[in-house]
């Protein structure tokens, strides 16, 4: 992505301040990206991309009162976390914001209460990631504590440990404390919103024509979305989209992304069941799960989110639209 793809209109930089935060945001950006194991080169995105993003959005954070919510979503692979840990570092270091962090995964509903729906409710709801398996009275709690906390208050910060497949327990969570400038919330479905019945009718593949015959579990995702999701995501202040191209790049990308964990395992001597690395067939079934959500976030969202990233077939940052651009 080059410099003159970010609208010149909203680069709120000039280009002396420009190369002066990217001398002072360089080594920590390196540093974070070598904290999250990232092999590829990722500092010229500084210039191209976090810092033009990190500039709007301490833009728009000056012109509201309070801590900004930033929903930042994108479909599995897109590298959502990645970017939300990025911009976190840039806004931190290069624009002294003080920020919070966390994810829609961490809100994941404890290992027995999604037994116990996959029991009452439907079987697919054993497997965590689609609306419905989330503690979203959490999330709430989470974000409403962090936008008036005072400097001698704290919020305990959720985390959901996947190897264990289960939340954390509360005492073992970081805090956050005092006032807060910018709030960060990640997830793949973060903003999205519910479909209407009659698009619900009919499967969109083998997991529900074969798991879902009757649609049940695609009407209770649905309904869960259309519901406690839409509180959550009326909190969110600015909502940004990394938006791949098709439905077909994230089962590419998330396979990419097993399999150089399944090489790392060998490696190191690990087994993939000791990673919890899935087979290509178990990885097909998993995404599915997602794929109508996605399809539809894909198709609706880009009209309507605050900014779009969009990335081109290499993962590379192609083209950024701007819906609501703020005002000088």
């Amino acid at each position: 992505m080059s410099e003159r793809l970010w609208p010149r209109e909203q680069l709120f930089l000039t280009q002396e301040v420009l190369n002066d935060l990217c001398d002072k945001c360089k080594n920590p950006f390196v540093t974070t990206c070598q904290n999250m194991n990232i092999e590829e080169d990722l500092s010229p995105l500084l210039v191209s991309a976090y810092l033009p993003l990190a500039a709007w959005l301490n833009r728009r954070r000056g012109k509201q009162d309070g801590p900004l919510v930033v929903g930042l979503c994108g479909a599995q692979g897109s590298g959502k976390s990645t970017a939300a840990e990025l911009l976190k570092t840039v806004l931190i270091v290069g624009f002294e914001r003080r920020l919070a962090a966390f994810s829609l995964d961490d809100l994941y509903k404890t290992k027995s209460e999604r037994e116990i729906m996959s029991r009452t409710v439907h079987p697919l709801f054993v497997t965590r990631g689609v609306p419905g398996t989330h503690d979203v009275g959490l999330g709430i709690e989470t974000v409403e504590r962090l936008k008036t906390q005072r400097s001698v208050q704290s919020t305990p910060i959720p985390v959901f440990d996947k190897a264990r497949d289960d939340r954390q327990p509360r005492l073992t969570w970081p805090s956050c404390s005092g006032p807060v400038d910018v709030i960060i919330f990640e997830g793949w479905c973060v903003g999205a919103l519910p479909q209407s019945d009659q698009a619900l009718a009919t499967p969109i593949n083998d997991l529900e024509r074969e798991e879902d015959a009757d649609g049940a579990w695609r009407t209770a995702v649905n309904r869960a979305l259309a519901q406690d999701y839409q509180r959550l995501f009326a909190l969110i202040d600015v909502l940004l989209m990394i938006k791949v191209d098709s439905m077909e790049r994230v089962f590419e990308w998330r396979h990419l992304q097993e399999h150089k964990l399944a090489k790392k395992a060998t490696e190191v001597g690990l087994s993939m069941r000791e990673l919890r690395i899935m087979s290509d067939h178990d990885l097909n079934r998993f995404i599915m799960h997602f794929e109508r959500i996605t399809r539809h976030m894909l198709v609706e969202m880009p009209q309507r989110a605050d900014l779009v990233l969009s990335l081109d077939p290499t993962h590379q940052p192609a083209k950024v639209l701007i819906n609501k651009p703020i005002t000088p």
